[in-house]
């Protein structure tokens, strides 16, 4: 099974070829607002680099949320786009659990805490076991001192992502709460999930499917001339 991987729900924009859950080939970059501009350009590449053509594909994969709106909108038309024109079969990844999946040596029991930054104190969360099961179900949390004081008072936790830097100052106190810098969200953290859904059908409606917003999309106000 040969998968084309698509990730945009955060400032990476990350385009995978995978075969039988191995990545065969990789291309991104973290830079806001680019997504629309480079994600037909790394397909285009990235199928002509492993001689792959589009009609070879089994699946295509994207992670679908949450995460930021005009990311996601870019990266699931473009998925539901191929899709259609190919015919081929479409698998929706849970951006969060993507996420666990890409923090391979957290080491021993530590919970898994995935964050994508929301604006202000807020992000977008979910805490998963090294199995991937999860733990705490996705939410919009508001960071405070007291943010998951029942499960950091028995197990430590990994807060990794681009929303858990701004709140490393409101957790840190704890000494169960850890952190990891420079994590980048990517198409190839999909690729397990991605297979295990494609060996068991589990794909979605490319007409009616829609991304995991989680919140409502609230346009900002134009700056004045």
């Amino acid at each position: 099974m040969t998968i084309l991987q698509i990730e945009t729900a955060t400032t990476s924009c990350s385009v995978a070829l995978a075969r039988d859950g191995q990545v065969l080939g990789l291309k991104e970059i973290d830079q806001r607002n680019i997504h629309a501009e480079v994600i037909t350009l790394y397909i285009d590449g990235l199928l002509k680099d492993a001689a792959i053509s589009y009609d070879a594909l089994d699946a295509v994969a994207v992670s679908c949320g949450p995460g930021s709106y005009t990311g996601l909108r870019i990266g699931v038309s473009t998925a539901k786009g191929l899709c259609f024109a190919l015919d081929k079969p479409l698998i929706s990844v849970d951006t969060l659990a993507a996420m666990g999946k890409g923090i391979a040596d957290a080491g021993g029991d530590m919970l898994l805490c995935p964050m994508i930054d929301a604006r202000r104190m807020e992000v977008f969360t979910a805490i998963f076991n090294q199995q991937g099961d999860m733990v705490k179900p996705t939410a919009a949390e508001i960071i405070d001192g007291d943010s998951f004081a029942d499960l950091l008072a028995d197990n430590k936790i990994l807060f990794f992502g681009d929303g858990a830097e701004k709140c490393r100052v409101a957790l840190s106190d704890n000494p169960n709460a850890n952190f990891r810098s420079g994590f980048a969200n990517s198409a190839a953290h999909l690729t397990a999930i991605a297979a295990e859904k494609y060996l068991a059908n589990d794909f979605v409606d490319v007409a009616y499917f829609e991304p995991y917003y989680l919140k409502d999309f609230i346009a900002g106000k134009k700056a004045n001339a």
